[in-house]
């Protein structure tokens, strides 16, 4: 490589960030920079008024993780919430959301993108949003991927009149072949340039958010300033020899991960058969994700299936899963989320992912910004809407992830799509261990494991020895879907997007 490997999710995120290579800025500067361009060209799945985490490994320094993702407001107990759900339509089947002014959590990616960069980037501000100023105002044309998300999202996206406005210019909702432009946003980034995030968080565009969604919704003007973003050392564990650095808590995605990794570990396909050990290793870490998960207070709890002790019991269930019962489902979501990887030719090493949720259906016109919808996100809420007793961060499965070898970033990977970020990021490093190229890795068809269903894309298929526990149920779906995640992921020598969602990779 002259300048750095990138993978994202739509080739303008991507390009944006071999620019910003190109004129002299490193991986963080890059990923800044290509995840701001995302918001426009991926409007759909993050934003500024998202929340998200980027694990930095920067040359001759120690990794850090850069936690912002949302805060719940402090609760209100007794004021009327705008707070209802929509029925989406992804074909094969109807899914609720809940949106409305009370679903918009405390938003974190304005602060965290700009205190990485103020941290680590190498270059001005000013240049590194200026790939996503430009695409703002000119437009970027709607791949597949963003046009399915236009159609599916479009109860939410045209909630208000604003909506209609920005998402349905001529009346009928943007589609694949049509060119998006959000004018606004741009002059919201060089605002962002001037003032920085106290723009967003104590300023002008603070005001503009609240009177937006305040009204009958949990974010206050004390919210808003309050946020913080949080530095994290990294969680850390080895798999196949080499050192994986994760999201720590409170997220619970990284820990899941380390759980299943170290579970396959010290298997070593004890079962004989790897999808059934596969299986079964879902099964167990969405038990455990469950049994360790009762204080909705404590959100780093989960760190307890990972105690020595603990993890000993559940690797002995894991060797005799055939004879237990399983019966543990995640709460739906569908998981609106992007991933940027990137190493940088000096071996800095970036991996980003950011979310809006689904959008809380309000769009603030002025500064083109439809907030997260968050707080009514099952998956982020197992103990019931509003039932959190003061501001804190909510978890997550953001699994930004890299793995160091000897001579540095062997490979920079993450994903998008809540529950099944986890399942898609073990099935591509085992896919990579198993000898695959990266591009072979991502796009091979890939399981999921929810309660007693196990979904299968197609070319999925068990050998007649195989038998899966009696409680499975086998759903095959017809083809591959951004249900199954959208694995973005780089090494020194290959960069590649996931097809699920319109992902590109490229070396520069």
């Amino acid at each position: 490589m002259k300048y750095g490997s990138i993978a994202g999710g739509e080739k303008t995120t991507v390009q944006s960030a071999v620019d910003i290579l190109e004129c002299g800025g490193n991986a963080f500067d890059a990923a800044v920079g290509a995840v701001f361009t995302s918001m426009v060209s991926e409007c759909n799945l993050t934003g500024p008024g998202g929340g998200g985490a980027l694990l930095a490994c920067p040359v001759d320094k120690d990794p850090v993780l850069f936690d912002f993702f949302v805060d719940t407001p402090p609760p209100q107990p007794n004021k009327v919430l705008d707070f209802f759900s929509v029925s989406v339509d992804f074909g094969p089947s109807q899914q609720e959301f809940h949106i409305g002014q009370g679903s918009a959590a405390v938003p974190g990616n304005t602060a965290g993108l700009l205190r990485v960069h103020d941290r680590l980037g190498k270059i001005p501000l000013k240049r590194v949003l200026e790939p996503a100023i430009q695409i703002a105002r000119k437009g970027v044309i709607l791949n597949s991927a963003q046009g399915y998300l236009f159609k599916i999202l479009e109860p939410i996206l045209t909630h208000t009149g604003s909506g209609k406005k920005l998402f349905a210019p001529k009346g009928n909702i943007l589609k694949e072949g049509d060119c998006f432009t959000n004018s606004a946003f741009s002059n919201f980034l060089e605002e962002l340039i001037i003032q920085g995030s106290d723009f967003f968080y104590k300023g002008d565009g603070a005001k503009l958010i609240l009177d937006k969604l305040a009204p009958n919704g949990l974010l206050t003007a004390t919210s808003l300033s309050d946020y913080r973003v949080v530095e994290r050392i990294p969680l850390k564990t080895t798999f196949n020899g080499k050192t994986v650095y994760i999201n720590p808590t409170p997220s619970v995605g990284g820990t899941l991960i380390t759980f299943a990794l170290q579970l396959l570990e010290k298997a070593q396909t004890a079962l004989g058969e790897e999808m059934i050990d596969l299986i079964h290793v879902m099964q167990l870490t969405t038990a455990a994700r469950r049994a360790a998960s009762t204080d909705s207070d404590n959100n780093h709890e989960i760190l307890k299936i990972l105690d020595e002790n603990t993890f000993k019991s559940y690797m002995a269930q894991y060797l005799d899963l055939r004879s237990l019962n399983i019966d543990v489902k995640d709460p739906p979501s569908r998981g609106a989320t992007t991933q940027v990887s990137i190493i940088d030719k000096a071996g800095n090493a970036a991996s980003v992912t950011t979310t809006n949720g689904e959008g809380c259906g309000y769009l603030i016109p002025e500064l083109g910004i439809m907030l997260n919808n968050m707080l009514g996100e099952e998956d982020l809420n197992p103990s019931g809407f509003h039932h959190f007793k003061r501001q804190q961060r909510l978890p997550t499965m953001m699994s930004p992830t890299v793995i160091m070898g000897s001579n540095g970033p062997e490979l920079v990977i993450g994903s998008g799509g809540s529950n099944r970020i986890r399942s898609a990021i073990i099935q591509v490093i085992l896919n990579l261990k198993k000898g695959m190229n990266l591009e072979n890795a991502i796009n091979a068809s890939r399981i999921h494991l929810e309660g007693n269903i196990l979904h299968c894309e197609p070319d999925i298929s068990f050998p007649k020895k195989c038998e899966l526990p009696e409680d499975i149920h086998i759903h095959q779906w017809d083809e591959q879907n951004l249900f199954f995640g959208g694995v973005n992921a780089v090494t020194r020598d290959e960069a590649a997007g996931d097809p699920r969602r319109g992902g590109t990779g490229v070396i520069c």
